[in-house]
């Protein structure tokens, strides 16, 4: 069994090995570039853009729905937590994990059934078109930024980690060139060129997971005990790191914290922008259903082996080496990924560092793309097509406008991404998962399944969740009022949560059922009988 290894001078290790760094690095974004340039060429009308001409297969649909969802959260933030927090660290990974029953049980089939390219599509077929589409652009805007926010933050980590980056400045410039490239992707190559991106990412992914999972194991001749023995010993908390409250439970504030996390992870999937147009890329439901059974398959298998990464990070390298490569651990797995090929000086240690930051910053290239493609969709068909031009606007005047408010959105989360750039990225995700269960899930659900529901309801739901959700995390810990807030020097939290999703979640539910029995609006029950019959069976939703 292998002792700890000190990586207090990773930047220094890694070095004289940077010109290899640079190189792969140079590689992947020159190969996905390419892919993107060939996408692009092939797409022609709105439906190539927004929905990649709905020619993908469940299994292709699969591996790119997988690409979107392991984000940097599922493979820098998860295994920072674990290596940190242990346990309370792991339940992560199963907020994650088990949400996709809830959007596979829920929302996959009748989603792709009712609508055309985005979720507005879905809400508006049945109530007043303008004042719905523009609530839910706003919100599908929102819950993109808030998710952009966590790539962006790992992105810079990550490449400042790997060039010897210290400085503030250059920290925001890495930001800047990942916003850069996202915009790249996506006004270039449409849904076409995210999909192939995703695709290729979510294989690296998990090819790099395992290669880590199998050296984590081989250190310890494949004993699991002995590598969580291990873990908990290095902790400096002993058994305590294997149990529940390291992070939550240590009082009634982080027991509810706990909770509102929970909430937030479970029921945030299914409400979330990026992954809800990935259903309309294929062609039939049949084919909906079949890519989320390869999702939850490859995504359940990622998940497990977060925990080779997170514990083996906690037993193969020192809490302090952690903690001073990112306060917020989000280093660990490409410290560990140093570690097992060798360590700092070693060769071994530097090309495995380069290959999982390599797959680390691809993850983030596909997510950011599918970001921005849900958020600037939602903004041209949405906001542009049915609410500033009425439904008069042309399929290249759509297109064009998606393609200028990829330009403004990307800007807009260059900006914030900078702020974020030491906070946790899986906790920022969880973040974004609670504004889209409290803002959009309460608005899908309802619409899908309640007869009665209505505008009034719709509009309730969809504002009252966004700003509820907003409106706390503004004033929380995460924001301000602790040496690891967004500002660390400002203190004006008076919510003590560090996630909203306990008490928005429910108001969002709460104000869309208020909103609709408190109007005299009536809902048409012929079209709540026209959308039950597509959302069953697809008939007329494309």
């Amino acid at each position: 069994m292998s002792g700890t290894h000190h990586l207090t001078t990773v930047a220094a290790g890694a070095s004289e090995h940077r010109p290899l760094i640079i190189t792969l690095f140079g590689l992947f974004v020159v190969a996905t570039l390419i892919i993107t340039v060939w996408a692009g060429r092939q797409t022609k009308d709105a439906a190539d853009f927004y929905a990649g001409g709905r020619q993908f297969t469940g299994f292709q649909n699969g591996l790119a729905i997988s690409g979107d969802y392991m984000s940097a959260a599922s493979f820098l933030g998860i295994a920072g937590a674990i290596a940190l927090f242990g346990y309370d660290g792991f339940l992560y990974s199963i907020g994650f994990l088990v949400a996709w029953l809830v959007a596979l049980l829920l929302v996959a089939e009748p989603l792709r059934n009712s609508g055309r390219y985005t979720m507005g599509d879905v809400l508006a077929y049945r109530m007043r078109q303008r004042p719905v589409r523009t609530a839910a652009g706003t919100s599908t805007i929102v819950v993109s930024i808030f998710y952009l926010l966590a790539q962006m933050a790992g992105a810079g980590v990550l490449v400042s980690l790997l060039l010897g980056i210290t400085s503030d400045g250059g920290k925001v410039a890495v930001v800047a060139l990942v916003g850069v490239l996202m915009i790249v992707y996506v006004t270039i190559g449409g849904m076409k060129g995210t999909t192939w991106v995703q695709m290729i990412k979510a294989v690296l992914l998990i090819a790099g997971a395992l290669l880590i999972t199998f050296l984590v194991l081989l250190e310890f001749n494949f004993n699991v005990s002995d590598l969580l023995g291990k873990a908990a010993e290095n902790s400096g908390q002993g058994a305590k790191f294997l149990e529940p409250g390291l992070k939550y439970g240590k009082d009634s504030t982080s027991k509810l914290d706990f909770i509102s996390l929970g909430l937030a992870l479970v029921l945030g999937t299914a409400g979330l922008p990026h992954i809800l147009i990935r259903f309309y890329t294929v062609p039939t439901a049949k084919a909906a259903r079949k890519s989320v059974n390869w999702a939850i398959g490859i995504i359940g298998a990622f998940y497990l082996m977060t925990i080779a990464l997170g514990f083996g990070a906690a037993a193969l390298l020192e809490r302090a080496d952690i903690l001073a490569s990112n306060k917020a651990g989000n280093t660990a797995a490409p410290l560990l990924a140093q570690a097992v090929g060798g360590g700092a000086d070693s060769t071994g240690g530097a090309v495995l560092l380069a290959v999982i930051s390599a797959v680390a910053f691809a993850t983030i290239l596909a997510v950011v793309a599918g970001l921005t493609l849900a958020s600037s969709s939602s903004f041209a068909h949405d906001l542009y097509v049915n609410v500033i031009r009425k439904g008069k606007a042309t399929e290249q005047e759509e297109v064009r406008a998606a393609r200028w408010s990829t330009v403004v959105i990307g800007a807009v989360a260059i900006g914030l991404g900078a702020l974020a750039r030491d906070l946790n990225v899986a906790g920022l995700v969880a973040l974004a998962f609670a504004v889209a269960a409290s803002a959009n899930l309460p608005t899908i659900l309802y619409s899908l399944f309640w007869k009665r529901f209505n505008t009034q309801g719709a509009l309730w739901s969809i504002y009252g969740g966004l700003v509820s959700a907003v409106g706390l995390v503004l004033f929380s810990p995460v924001v301000s009022g602790k040496p690891t807030s967004m500002f660390k020097d400002a203190d004006f939290f008076w919510f003590p949560l560090e996630n909203p999703g306990i008490i928005s979640i429910p108001l969002g539910f709460l104000l869309g059922w208020l909103g609709t029995v408190l109007t005299k609006e009536e809902a048409d029950p012929q079209k709540f009988a026209e959308l039950e019959v597509r959302s069953l069976t697809g008939t007329g939703a494309v």
